[in-house]
């Protein structure tokens, strides 16, 4: 199919940028950088939606594009479904954001030619790994994505910031050993890579050990990657150090590529999803939201206060997913777009506020609503999104996911999304009041607010924030049920590429 070439160009794109920028960007002017940057995740962005309405016009469930021509399972192929298309919109509207922000943020960092190359090599490793379509070059993006963030965590080369690039690329490199055991071991017994071909093996070649012991690797290896408790060590250290535009990259969409969607697309697509494998969703999901929001309450830096909510919101994603259901994984994904875009903008704030202010600390700030109103409105509406507090998109994610526990008789976890909820919302008020509300401190009587670059993301990102529930609409629903369809298929995920492919 002619629109299927599109696929290869969500990798082609960001590869090129990085190319281009790192071959000649230090030779000539920033604004060279800068447009290629801007351009790339511009383009990126308006393929991601054209997929989306190429699927719907076209009436398929997904686009199969075999690399050089090859026929599967004997040669590379990249698969655009509905899951697929709603991955790449989340990723690469971040993306897109957080490349306009940076135009100004990185001012105040030396050798922005450097950063954009680790940027798109970063963004190359998403958009691969979610479109591939067998296991092998799912592992190689994965590294990509993995090694260019590790770079981009140290990359203002403070102590702090290189001791966490070390905890993280150490933490990182154990968790893609587990991966890596775990497609060694499948490869072995199904004796393929293609990820179609691969559940269909194991459809018709039930196995008592193999897929149990490949999925509790899987479960460590993707768990570390998603930063869910108790594989969350990492993550405290690694978002606040690095510069804030990456760390919206972070916690925005890497932990959720990397981590979330590799691993319920391997789980769900592949070895077939079991209600044992459910159950451990489902209780990893609930002790995530629980124990991180709990240590968050407690900090007073705000990008570490951030960075612990990251961890809580993505058991809020595991735990819809978990459920197994309908309205649970529709639950589960729309909160992973939801905190894509809230916790993306509350991490461009906290880099506003360093910006202007240069502290991290809350106990430092009060009072900068009055001289930063834009970043204050802004971080007040990602903040009630967070908290689930209506009308914000976050709202509607949480209510979806706390009806489906009730629909499924889990009244426990649907408390624990609750109780979650309501510490967030505890959180999120004392960075209110200790940052933007009271007394403007002396020596900051001089700040103004952030560059226009810099608002731009801010106040686009709050507006999707706001409207984000219309996303539930029947007009537009069908963004959110073909990925939750997806799941639900299961290992029909098989039968469909194969069809496509002409096998």
């Amino acid at each position: 199919m002619q629109n299927a070439n599109i696929i290869p160009l969500f990798v082609i794109i960001p590869l090129a940028a990085a190319f281009l920028i790192s071959l000649i960007g230090r030779y000539v002017s920033l604004r060279f950088t800068n447009a290629i940057s801007g351009l790339a995740c511009f383009m990126l962005l308006g393929f991601s939606l054209y997929s989306v309405y190429v699927l719907q016009a076209q009436g398929i469930p997904a686009l199969v594009y075999k690399v050089g021509g090859w026929a599967i399972p004997f040669g590379i192929c990249m698969v655009l479904d509905g899951l697929t298309a709603f991955m790449l919109v989340t990723v690469n509207l971040v993306a897109f954001f957080v490349s306009i922000y940076s135009l100004s943020y990185m001012d105040k960092y030396t050798d922005r030619p450097k950063f954009f190359t680790l940027f798109f090599l970063m963004l190359t490793g998403m958009n691969g790994l979610i479109v591939t379509g067998d296991l092998f070059n799912l592992f190689v993006f994965l590294e990509i994505a993995s090694i260019a963030s590790y770079a981009l965590v140290a990359f203002g080369t403070e102590a702090e910031e290189l001791e966490a690039s070390f905890k993280y690329a150490i933490m990182g490199s154990v968790a893609s050993s587990f991966i890596f055991i775990g497609i060694a071991f499948l490869y072995g017994f199904t004796s393929t890579l293609n990820m179609a071909d691969m559940a269909q093996v194991l459809n018709s070649k039930p196995n008592l050990w193999v897929v149990p012991f490949v999925t509790v690797l899987f479960l460590m290896g993707f768990g570390l990657k998603a930063a869910i408790v108790p594989f969350h060590a990492w993550l405290p250290d690694a978002h606040p150090s690095a510069p804030a535009s990456i760390s919206a990259m972070l916690s925005g969409v890497l932990i959720k590529t990397l981590g979330v969607y590799a691993m319920v697309r391997v789980f769900f697509n592949v070895l077939g999803v079991s209600q044992a494998v459910l159950s451990m969703l489902m209780f990893l999901g609930a002790l995530s939201m629980l124990v991180a929001v709990f240590l968050a309450v407690s900090q007073w830096d705000l990008k570490r206060l951030l960075a612990y909510h990251s961890i809580s919101q993505i058991g809020y994603v595991i735990l819809g997913i978990g459920l197994g259901t309908p309205l649970g994984i529709l639950g589960g994904l729309f909160h992973l777009f939801n905190h894509s875009v809230f916790k993306s903008l509350l991490f461009l704030n906290s880099g506003s506020i360093d910006y202007a202010v240069g502290t991290r600390d809350l106990n430092e700030m009060g009072g900068l609503k009055e001289k930063m109103p834009l970043t204050s409105s802004t971080n007040l509406v990602a903040s009630m999104s967070i908290a689930g507090i209506p009308p914000f998109n976050g709202f509607f994610s949480k209510l979806i996911i706390i009806f489906a526990c009730l629909q499924k008789g889990y009244l426990g976890y649907a408390v624990a999304a609750v109780i979650g909820s309501l510490l967030t919302l505890a959180s999120f008020m004392k960075v209110q009041k200790y940052a933007f509300l009271g007394t403007l401190k002396e020596k900051y009587s001089q700040i103004k607010e952030v560059p226009l670059a810099m608002q731009f993301s801010m106040i686009c990102l709050a507006i999707i924030c706001i409207l984000g529930g219309l996303l539930l609409l029947p007009a537009l629903k069908f963004f959110l049920n073909d990925a939750v369809n997806v799941l639900l298929e299961g290992r029909e995920y098989a039968r469909v590429v194969m069809g496509l492919s002409g096998r």
